[in-house]
């Protein structure tokens, strides 16, 4: 992925430094007194202000399209698998960890700081974990650990069983308070 980032970038500076017109003329309809006043102060060799912003502009463009294309032959949909978390409330439960094992393998771990967790309680939503599974039957266990309940240390786990098709599968692990049972609940939820 490296490799393709460098000769795009050297690719974008020998254009710019030949002094060809990379992503069509930029002159067009500009005036010729700004345009001769531009060619007279600026020092030879040195593109215009006008061609730095084009070259920018499309490697950004061209850098978006690169991820994007690295994240098709990285996570297939055929085989992708993606994990999100998101709290409710979080009045019976302060997060410090989540472990998550796909199939009996550690997938991912994630230690959370004051403010990620204060986060989550806002509203936000984490994307935990994105891989390749094959296609068929597996189960998800997700660990979470915290302070439940009058401050003690709390362990729990959800788990799911789903079916991997040939689309992407996308899994919402949820904590949720139960103000009847003054208790966290965790719940894994599919969709696909």
């Amino acid at each position: 992925m490296q490799r393709i980032l460098l000769l795009s970038a050297l690719a974008v500076t020998l254009v710019v430094a030949s002094g060809q017109p990379a992503f069509g003329d930029s002159s067009a309809g500009v005036n010729p007194a700004v345009s001769k006043l531009n060619e007279e102060t600026a020092p030879a060799g040195t593109p215009a202000p006008g061609d730095l912003e084009d070259v920018k502009k499309a490697l950004l463009a061209l850098k978006r399209d690169l991820v994007i294309l690295e994240e098709d032959l990285l996570f297939p949909a055929s085989s992708q698998v993606a994990v999100f978390l998101s709290m409710d409330v979080g009045d019976f439960f302060q997060l410090d960890s989540v472990t998550v094992k796909i199939d009996g393998d550690d997938v991912a771990h994630h230690l959370y700081t004051e403010r990620q967790a204060d986060a989550l309680y806002r509203g936000g939503v984490q994307k935990i974990y994105v891989g390749n599974v094959k296609q068929g039957s597996h189960r998800l266990t997700a660990f979470f650990t915290g302070r439940g309940p009058s401050g003690r240390d709390f362990r729990r786990a959800a788990t799911v069983e789903f079916e991997k098709s040939f689309d992407p599968a996308f899994i919402e692990l949820a904590i949720k308070d139960s103000s009847a049972k003054y208790q966290p609940e965790f719940a894994a939820a599919v969709s696909n």
